[in-house]
């Protein structure tokens, strides 16, 4: 079982940059670079619902599960 994070798609549909969601959601590039490389073991709600405002998406457009049966 995956937790896919598409926040990299969501990204470009809105022509944002990495730097500008970051800053726009108040963490680092760093841990921005660990949420669209899909090596986050977690995901506090409150940044969750600082994406989706700042992308104006909903988090099923963020978050996504495979089963890798």
């Amino acid at each position: 079982m995956s937790i896919i994070v598409n926040v990299d798609v969501m990204m470009a549909k809105r022509k944002m940059s990495s730097q500008e969601l970051a800053e726009k959601i108040g963490i680092t590039p760093a841990n921005m670079s660990i949420l669209k490389t899909g090596k986050a073991k977690a995901i506090r709600f409150s940044t969750l619902e600082a994406i989706c405002k700042a992308l104006d998406c909903q988090p099923g457009d963020i978050l996504e599960f495979r089963n890798d049966e």
